[in-house]
Formats: structure tokens, C-alpha cells, sequence
């Protein structure tokens, strides 16, 4: 086992996988001998020349365009959007082409490419470099969206997203990147399952629903409140399409009480989704109503410390909305 951080390990996950497969491809703004902007892809560019790890343009549709027809010839493309406020342009080539090949062509063609996407808020990136884009990725069929957490579910869920027949969006948490250290398995190949959610906190009294930077808050708080009396069960979502509904209900049903937490605005923004099965299909088992803590509905993440601190939940206000709920 090795002490990692977020980004270490996203790196040599990717560097792992391109030695094992020849057909893996890396393609994006800086990712060649810049490494990228937050140093994911450093110095594979050095041991796999420039047809495995190629500069682009700075231009995201011609970026997953490219990869949508590297992979449709062979390849395993690793398109790398810098941020994801610059996905926008790209929109139409991941919805309308990648997402829907298998389906517009009866199952004839695939496009096995996973598509890196730093998000979130938190570092000061203000308007162009805090977007949270999940919400309007999940929405689409053929697309399936990850957002791991920690490390091991970095490595894990990055290898099952290379080895899917299928696009996958991979979001990766920019503030996580040399925040969250963990455990990962040194010289092992291990996956993370696409579309399970996992408990990473068991708890009786509440249970908390996030991913992102908002399980690391949501696990920090759980730790408060246990002092407190108050045992709360953290689920990391992880898979935002594929849902993993089945633990989401079983979690609530121990419980009787739900907070879903997510740093994208409060109004359309994922965790109405996760809501909307807690109360179709979990309802029996609801001792409150479910509660959601997110961004405030502004139209983009501040610069400032203070405004920005205001807009984003954490630690402190996830400590205080379990608590409101567990003793509702």
C-alpha cells in the first residue's frame, strides 16, 4: 500500500494503463510536455512520444471530435478537458455524437473514450474555473458520468472507465487533487464498479448522500457529530449515471432521515434526482423530509474568499444541517 494523493494517483493510473494497452491514447491543451495545468499527465508524454500523448488546439469540440473518431478506429482515447467551464463547446460532439453511436448505429459501433474533467470550486477560480457540470452530463443516456473521491476509488474507477465499451465522463475534484490522500494497492490492477455507490461511513441516525469534495466535508463532519451522539452513514454516490438507487433506499431505510450534499446550484442540480427516488420509492421509510445542501443558485462561483465561501457548503454547514435534521 502507498499513501497517495488525488492527482498522484489519477497520474500513474493513467501511466499504468498506457504501458498495458497500446491503443490508449492522451490528448488535450498542455498535456504533453507541460504535463497539464494541474500535472496529471507529467512526463508521459516522455516515455510515450507524441502520438500517445498529444497537444491540442485550444478547442474542445476538435478535442472530443478527434477522440470520437480515434476511437472509432482502434483507439482508446483519453480526451483531457483543462476545466470544465471550457466543456460548453464540446457539448454538442459528447451528447448528440458520442453518447448516441451505439444507439443511432443498433449496437454496430462504440466509442470506448473516457473524457477527464476537473470541476468544482473552492481554489478561487472564480467565474471561468469553478463550474459544476455533472447535472447537465447525467441527464443524458449512453453517457455515463463518475466522480470519485478518494484515491483508491480514483485508480479503480479510472481503469473500469478505460476498459468500458462506452464514453465515460470522468470528473475529478480540482480541490481534491492534493487535498484527499488515501491507501491504494501498489502492483495491483483493481477496479471500482461503475454504477455502485458505496458507504463509507455506516451510521443509524442520518444519512448524508454526496461525492466530490463534498464526502471528504461530509465525512469530517460525521466525525463531529459522533462526539455528539449523532451517528451519521455517509454514502459516496460516485456514479451520477448509472445511479446506484438500491443503496441509496437501503441506507434510508435504516435511517429514516436523508441530506444530499453537492456543491452545484440547489435548483435542477443532481441531488433532485437522488430525492426524487427517496421519495417515490423510499417514502415508507422517511421519518423527515429529505433535506438538500448545495450552491446557492448564482450564476457562477466568486472570486472572492468570503463570497465564495458563502456560496460553497462545507464542513461546518453540513455539521449543522445533520444536526437540524437528526433531531427534527
Amino acid at each position: 500500500m502507498a499513501v497517495k494523493t488525488m492527482i498522484q494517483t489519477i497520474r500513474d493510473t493513467l501511466e499504468e494503463e498506457m504501458r498495458r494497452d497500446e491503443s490508449i491514447i492522451v490528448l488535450g491543451e498542455d498535456v504533453g510536455l507541460a504535463g497539464g495545468v494541474f500535472g496529471a499527465t507529467k512526463g508521459l508524454q516522455r516515455e510515450f512520444g507524441e502520438l500517445r500523448v498529444m497537444d491540442t488546439p485550444l478547442a474542445e469540440s476538435v478535442i472530443v471530435g478527434a477522440a470520437i473518431g480515434a476511437s472509432l478506429n482502434g483507439l482508446k482515447p483519453i480526451p483531457e478537458i483543462q476545466f470544465a467551464d471550457f466543456i460548453h463547446p464540446a457539448f454538442d460532439q459528447i451528447v448528440s455524437e458520442a453518447a448516441r453511436f451505439r444507439y443511432r448505429s443498433n449496437g454496430a459501433w462504440n466509442v470506448p473514450m473516457v473524457i477527464r474533467v476537473p470541476w468544482g470550486g473552492g481554489i478561487h477560480g472564480a467565474l471561468y474555473h469553478s463550474q459544476s457540470v455533472e447535472a447537465f452530463f447525467a441527464h443524458v443516456p449512453g453517457l455515463k458520468v463518475v466522480t470519485p473521491s478518494d484515491p483508491y476509488d480514483a485508480a479503480g474507477l479510472l481503469r473500469s472507465a478505460i476498459d468500458d465499451p462506452d464514453p465515460v465522463m470522468y470528473l475529478e475534484h480540482k480541490k481534491a487533487y492534493r487535498l484527499v490522500r488515501g491507501e491504494v494497492p501498489d502492483g495491483e490492477r483493481f477496479t471500482v464498479p461503475i454504477g455502485r455507490a458505496e458507504v463509507k461511513r455506516p451510521g443509524r441516525d442520518v444519512s448524508v448522500f454526496a461525492y466530490g469534495l463534498m464526502l471528504y466535508y461530509s465525512l469530517q463532519a460525521a466525525e463531529v457529530l459522533s462526539s455528539e451522539g449523532v451517528e451519521v452513514e455517509v454514502v459516496d454516490v460516485r456514479t451520477l449515471q448509472p445511479l446506484d438507487r438500491e443503496t441509496i433506499l437501503e441506507s434510508v431505510a435504516k435511517t429514516g432521515k436523508a441530506l444530499i450534499v453537492h456543491e452545484d446550484n440547489l435548483t435542477c442540480g443532481f441531488g433532485a434526482e437522488i430525492a426524487a427516488t427517496l421519495v417515490s420509492d423510499g417514502f415508507d421509510s422517511l421519518d423527515a423530509p429529505v433535506r438538500r445542501l448545495c450552491g446557492l443558485d448564482v450564476p457562477a462561483v466568486p472570486y472572492a474568499s468570503a463570497l465564495e465561501d458563502s456560496f460553497l457548503p462545507d464542513m461546518q454547514k453540513i455539521t449543522e444541517e445533520i444536526r437540524s435534521l437528526a433531531a427534527y
